[in-house]
């Protein structure tokens, strides 16, 4: 009789236990567990002020807890700077996008390009374009010469050049006109279907639960749930609880 297989276990990209995170007196996450799978898309959501910025900041070292440990491709990054966290694989696309509006549109992307962690160039300059035709049209535009979408578009395409195993982003589609929004969601879409790892951060769950395999929702600097985008999509009292939708 044969032994039966037993798979390997999954490592996380990114695996977070136990975080509590400060500024100064205030105590914004409170035990917050958060992990992210290889070629596994995460929608994080939660009403204004729940500590999803916090998070995502805390994973990234540019905030570092109070308490927990933050492991980055199996290596502990507990409050590491950015740059080493991002040379792990993570890309970060901040709330507020954090374009260098003195820079133009080819050396914003070519500034940022690079192999990635196992030296895979995917995401070539050429490939950028392809995805952000917009971008092609406005090549030589300086960053605060774009309109808000097209700095969106930018910010993620720049990410992109970096080639990484995960994208965090943060507020995806705020502030953007429905059809770009729609150009955005598109994209994280594309993103999701080239294996990529992402983390989604956007107020509109519809979109958000389309294009992601789990979903963690944070009140008050805790997970009050943590499951795929069909059993959320099920629990409408759970959304106009939590969301308010």
């Amino acid at each position: 009789m044969t032994s039966p297989v037993r798979a390997e276990p999954v490592q996380a990209l990114i695996d977070a236990k136990g975080l509590n995170t400060y500024y100064d007196a205030s105590h914004i996450l409170r035990g917050v567990d958060f992990s992210v799978a290889r070629s596994e898309t995460i929608g994080l959501m939660g009403r204004n002020g729940m500590g999803k910025s916090t998070l995502l900041k805390s994973l990234m070292g540019i905030v570092r807890p109070r308490s927990g440990t933050v492991t980055v491709m199996g290596r502990d990054m507990t409050g590491r700077p950015p740059y080493e966290v991002a040379r792990l694989g993570v890309a970060y696309v901040p709330e507020g996008r954090g374009i260098f509006g003195n820079l133009s549109v080819v050396e914003n992307l070519k500034m940022a390009a690079r192999a990635g962690t196992r030296g895979q160039r995917d995401w070539t300059y050429e490939r950028v374009l392809e995805t952000f035709p917009r971008l092609r049209e406005r090549l030589g535009h300086g960053g605060q010469q774009l309109s808000g979408g097209e700095q969106q578009m930018l910010t993620i395409g720049r990410a992109l050049m970096t080639n990484p195993d995960v994208l965090i982003l943060d507020e995806a589609t705020e502030g953007l006109a429905p059809l770009v929004a729609r150009e955005i969601w598109r994209i994280c879409g594309l993103i999701r279907a080239s294996g990529i790892s992402s983390v989604i951060v956007d107020k509109n769950w519809k979109h958000v639960t389309q294009i992601t395999d789990r979903n963690v929702i944070l009140v008050k600097g805790e997970v009050v749930f943590a499951g795929s985008s069909e059993e959320l999509r099920s629990r409408p009292q759970l959304l106009e609880q939590y969301l308010g939708v």
